[in-house]
């Protein structure tokens, strides 16, 4: 009896089963490498579409989910995920980051940056607006002892309101200036035992006092029954000057022929000093220069003086021959009002407030750091200059420092 082909029917059905896993395992990789490979837009997985019965085949007995809704499903997952991202990345706000704001301030809006500020009083209630009733256009700083009190009480009354008044405290006592009215609305700053220049650098900056056109910085002893700010201020404007200081009464103490006052005329920029004394008749003594004991500086003149200060350097001495580097041409822009003038009293209050030191009088030791000062300011501005030149490969000139 002859034996049917079972090798005929095994091997039929194998070959079958085989072709299906091997249609399965393409479906599956298409699948997979569509998932992995989502991020090429030109796929358009819903245009692929296979036969039924493929699909029919691998469909999910369980879940009754077809392997085209599965593909579906992923794309639509896929699109929404690129979708969402495209809405983030076109929605997202930009970094605020403006390079020409102040340092320190890069990140925030220009709208919003105040680089300046002004010494102007304000409210604790109302309306910001309507805080200030005027805006002073000048600044007068005097450095005080009780001591001087009534001193400063009248030059104080030869300013107006166009002026902030501020007092720099050395002595620490400042209650006492209340029974002065104008003390009332005064800016008062105590530090015990410093110099003008000292509170100059610290509570002086460019910045804080750009509201105002002149800034007037002045020593305590100074007799002004001559003298009218306002006045003063006019004839500055006429002549141009931008560093200055009232002429001095010329038979009171020692002082400079450049900043004694003249009888004859408004203001002079240039004098004759002692044979030998001025190498350039433009240059300090003789020209481009004044005192630091009533200085007086415009906006852009005290942004320049102001950074060449020395933070410990503070009694200003040698200051005076270098102010003409902070204007040009100096000698033109630098002179003494002599229509304007004060007496300087020469009171060393000061110098008393320095410290007794191997039988030495107080003063005695604040006189010989002023002049230590002033070797070393000296010294670093000289330094400071030559190795400018030479690091741009000029040779240095033989002095720019008087």
């Amino acid at each position: 009896m002859a034996k049917p082909p079972n090798g005929i029917g095994r091997s039929s059905m194998p070959r079958s089963n085989e072709g299906m896993r091997l249609i399965f395992s393409a479906v599956v990789g298409v699948m997979l490498g569509y998932l992995f490979g989502i991020s090429f837009p030109t796929v358009n997985i819903t245009k692929l579409h296979f036969p039924s019965s493929i699909i029919s085949y691998i469909e999910d007995r369980n879940s009754g989910i077809t392997t085209q809704t599965l593909l579906n499903h992923a794309w639509a997952s896929a699109n929404n995920r690129k979708k969402n991202n495209s809405d983030s990345k076109s929605d997202e706000i930009p970094k605020i980051y403006v390079p020409t704001n102040p340092k320190g301030a890069e990140r925030l809006p220009p709208g919003i940056v105040v680089s300046e500020t002004d010494l102007y009083p304000r409210r604790l209630w109302g309306d910001p607006s309507e805080d200030l009733t005027s805006e002073p256009r000048y600044l007068v700083t005097f450095t005080v002892g009780i001591g001087q009190k009534a001193n400063i009480n009248a030059a104080v009354k030869k300013f107006s309101d166009k002026f902030t008044i501020m007092l720099f405290h050395y002595d620490g006592r400042t209650t006492e200036w209340d029974e002065f009215e104008w003390s009332k609305r005064a800016i008062h700053v105590s530090v015990m035992k410093q110099t003008k220049w000292w509170y100059a650098k610290r509570f002086l900056h460019p910045d804080v006092v750009a509201r105002y056109d002149y800034i007037f910085i002045w020593d305590e002893d100074l007799g002004v029954e001559h003298f009218n700010a306002e006045k003063y201020i006019e004839l500055v404007k006429k002549h141009g000057l931008e560093i200055s200081q009232p002429g001095l009464q010329p038979d009171r103490g020692l002082t400079w022929q450049m900043t004694k006052r003249r009888g004859d005329q408004e203001v002079h920029k240039v004098t004759e000093e002692r044979p030998g004394w001025c190498t350039d008749p433009h240059l300090p003594p003789c020209a481009a220069f004044v005192e630091i004991m009533a200085t007086v500086f415009s906006r852009n003149a005290w942004r320049c003086v102001w950074h060449m200060i020395q933070n410990d350097l503070v009694h200003g001495w040698g200051l005076d021959f270098a102010l003409r580097k902070c204007v040009e041409p100096a000698h033109e822009k630098i002179g003494v009002v002599d229509a304007q003038w004060i007496v300087h009293q020469a009171v060393p209050s000061l110098g008393n407030q320095g410290k007794s030191d191997n039988g030495r009088a107080p003063w005695e030791g604040v006189r010989a750091r002023c002049r230590k000062e002033w070797g070393i300011f000296q010294t670093r501005l000289a330094d400071a200059e030559k190795a400018y030149y030479l690091e741009r490969g000029i040779t240095p000139p033989n002095s720019t420092v008087v």
